[in-house]
């Protein structure tokens, strides 16, 4: 094999008498990867990392501008400039589900009315992904990164500055649509950058962003509304998509790349034309729009895709229920929290966010080396879905608590407790269905990407409308119960991919790759 002197360094690599081997393809159809030296199959040339033990996928160019050859200061630091972008996604969508009670009073509508304004840009985060990806496989990831960041900041002050609940409603929406597409974009840039060997990690890290971010935007809205209107406290919001924006001003890079011929399709592009997206469109050899749409619809009726989705559906369903009715259960009696207790209620989700990040970090690790290491230096993708039965388990046990808690009026701190194990499992389930989505579909990422943000929006949308009419009809009980025996029933279409996702991989190959 070819020794790397590391595998995030920029230093030179053995120069290539033939193209680097494509190690993912005949996983995505099927195989096995091969990550580790001890094995049958005949991995000479091959390039590993610095000590030897770890084949390099995808293999690198020789070329210094591959952005896998990249420093790894560089990587991380556009890592960074993606990452503030997946934060605020979700974070700004739910910043407003504090204001319901003053919007109420200025527009005279009830808070369950009232509440309904953020349900149009929930839902519309779904369908504005799904669109994002032609653009980023046409034009590029940077411009479209750039853009969702802008256009959203466009929208959130219009909406600052609406007039009435209509308008105001409509700004939001589109803040939704727009303002998605890091959601979409995180996964193929994190292949763009790391090795099959980092996926899970980056993986990781990626995904408690935007998990974190449902409830980091309301703990700030929140104690901003004790000395603000709603009307300022939404300028703040406005605030932090300004500095997102400059942000990938900045920091953003361009991640794609051409395997196939070893070259940048932006090369030479100014940065003000990489930004917008000019030198996209000025670039060559780039998939057309339509056959992005046609691989978008051919992955989604994948089994090894779709029943996965499902399964984040749900869980998000009644997860993103709870971001959104918290305030409805815990400021009137018999709880009557005040506004400061609310806003440090929201400790609880970040807490359990945190250590589902930490958690995370090390277990998918653990599962990916302790397989690698009993199976000869071979790696099914299937055996990433073990990391989605603690986050199911949970997310079961939390909504059970969560609703026993309610129906009884025990002490709030199980009301607490139950959204901390929650935002634990959505962590963890996360991580494991992309990490498993990336395996499969390597040259697809942001079309997978797309559908599993696609779903778990979906869930999102559906439950504002009748979270709370179903329990002030069926109880708390009742109502909790039955959604956590929900997620234990699709929980086993998590069983089935694992079961028979090799044979489905190997029927249900992903089209050419686009780049």
């Amino acid at each position: 094999m070819t020794k790397t002197p590391d595998s995030t360094s920029k230093e030179s690599f053995v120069e290539e008498t033939r193209q680097p081997a494509d190690l993912e393809k005949d996983a995505s159809a099927g195989a096995a990867y091969i990550v580790g030296e001890d094995i049958d199959t005949d991995t000479r040339g091959l390039k590993t990392t610095k000590n030897g033990k770890i084949i390099l996928i995808p293999q690198p160019s020789s070329d210094p501008d591959d952005p896998l050859n990249w420093s790894w200061m560089k990587k991380h630091t556009v890592l960074l400039a993606l990452l503030l972008p997946s934060l605020l996604t979700d974070w700004g969508m739910t910043w407003g589900t504090t204001l319901f009670e003053l919007q109420a009073v200025t527009w005279k509508m009830s808070v369950p009315a009232a509440a309904r304004s953020v349900s149009g840009g929930i839902f519309l985060q779904g369908p504005g992904g799904v669109l994002a990806v032609p653009f980023v496989q046409r034009f590029g990831r940077l411009p479209v990164l750039f853009w969702s960041q802008a256009l959203a900041l466009i929208m959130i002050i219009a909406a600052t500055f609406s007039p009435s609940y209509a308008s105001f409603t409509a700004f939001r929406a589109l803040q939704g649509f727009f303002g998605t597409a890091p959601q979409v974009i995180g996964l193929t840039m994190i292949h763009d950058m790391f090795f099959f060997h980092q996926h899970a990690v980056k993986i990781n890290i990626w995904a408690f962003c935007f998990v974190i971010g449902p409830y980091v935007g309301p703990f700030i809205s929140s104690w901003l509304l004790i000395k603000l209107g709603w009307e300022a406290d939404m300028g703040i919001l406005a605030g932090f998509y300004g500095f997102s924006t400059c942000l990938v001003v900045i920091l953003g890079k361009e991640t794609l790349y051409d395997r196939e011929n070893n070259r940048v399709p932006t090369a030479g592009a100014s940065r003000i034309s990489l930004l917008t997206g000019v030198a996209g469109v000025k670039a060559t050899g780039m998939p057309k729009m339509m056959d992005v749409f046609k691989h978008l619809f051919e992955l989604l009726i994948c089994p090894q895709l779709l029943l996965p989705c499902l399964f984040v559906c749900i869980q998000f369903m009644w997860a993103i229920g709870i971001v959104t009715t918290i305030t409805q259960f815990i400021k009137p009696p018999p709880y009557s929290l005040n506004n400061t207790d609310a806003s440090l209620f929201y400790l609880a989700p970040i807490v359990g966010s945190i250590v589902g990040e930490l958690w995370g970090h090390w277990f998918n690790d653990w599962l990916c080396n302790r397989y690698i290491r009993t199976h000869n230096g071979k790696y099914e993708p299937e055996n990433r879905l073990w990391g989605a039965y603690p986050g199911a388990t949970l997310a079961l046990c939390s909504l059970v608590l969560y609703g026993q808690t309610l129906q009884h009026t025990l002490p709030v701190v199980g009301l607490a407790a139950a959204w901390a194990i929650m935002a634990f499992a959505q962590v963890s389930s996360t991580t494991a269905i992309s990490a498993y989505a990336l395996d499969c579909f390597p040259h697809h990422a942001a079309l997978a990407s797309s559908w599993i943000n696609f779903w778990r929006t979906t869930g999102g949308f559906c439950v504002t409308y009748f979270q709370t009419q179903w329990v002030a009809r069926s109880g708390a009980a009742v109502t909790f119960g039955v959604q956590g025996a929900i997620v234990g029933a699709f929980t086993f279409f998590v069983i089935a991919t694992q079961i028979w996702g090799k044979k489905w991989r190997a029927n249900h190959a992903p089209p050419a790759a686009e780049n």
